[in-house]
């Protein structure tokens, strides 16, 4: 019998990339939750797995090639192994492979860590010498908004077929009134959006551990956890 993959997770935009991508695979998994404001991400036993003390991570109990049990974290090393491992949401041929991992990357290094910035001096940083920071990731976030408009100008998905190019980027997208942006600026974009909105497998996977999230004004303890982190 099987053993499901194990999700170190916890419904944020990261998490939700994994969660959808196991939905539409429509292969079990197990949930672990991981309370990023409790601190669950810095137990020994999670940095095993994940030792940049962030969710998600796996762990394939019967993973590919066999062996034992394989951990991988980074939310974009972990779509491309499952989209390998299963053969799905991403080509196996040269340029269709690279259209995909060049917008999974993008939305790595770009995408996801400008929308992270953006949110927090928008709604965490209460000193109103952020006001520079504010500007600069909302303008950002703009910007990048705008080049994947251009990139849906004459296209459906963002590479090719609907591919963990665009599991990864549209979690990032759900909170654009937060980042401070219209999509109503962005149609294309807003088209995009909407249309992966009501994929099944997407509504399921974003509602994984729903009831998991705060609701309200996070505690003070809570931002320390989060955006007091050092080496220590």
């Amino acid at each position: 019998m099987t053993k499901p993959i194990d999700l170190y997770y916890w419904p944020t935009p990261n998490g939700w990339k994994v969660s959808i991508m196991f939905e539409e695979l429509g292969e079990p998994y197990d949930v672990i939750p991981i309370n990023i404001g409790k601190g669950d991400q810095f137990e020994p036993s999670f940095l095993k797995i994940a030792p940049n003390n962030r969710m998600p991570a796996i762990v394939d109990h019967e993973p590919l090639g066999g062996g034992a049990p394989l951990a991988i974290f980074e939310s974009g090393a972990i779509l491309e192994y499952l989209a390998e491992k299963y053969g799905k949401f991403l080509p196996t041929d040269t340029r269709g492979k690279y259209e995909v991992l060049q917008w999974a990357y993008w939305q790595m290094a770009n995408l996801g860590p400008v929308s992270g910035h953006n949110n927090h001096f928008r709604h965490y940083a209460a000193d109103k010498k952020q006001e520079y920071a504010k500007e600069r990731f909302t303008n950002e976030c703009n910007r990048l908004y705008g080049v994947m408009d251009k990139r849906l100008a004459d296209r459906e998905f963002l590479a090719g077929d609907y591919s963990i190019a665009d599991m990864l980027c549209w979690p990032w997208v759900i909170g654009y009134e937060r980042q401070g942006q219209d999509l109503n600026d962005f149609p294309h974009l807003k088209r995009w959006f909407e249309t992966i909105e009501k994929r099944p497998a997407v509504e399921k996977g974003r509602h994984v551990g729903w009831e998991w999230r705060r609701q309200g004004q996070m505690s003070e303890e809570e931002k320390k956890v989060l955006f007091g982190q050092r080496a220590r």
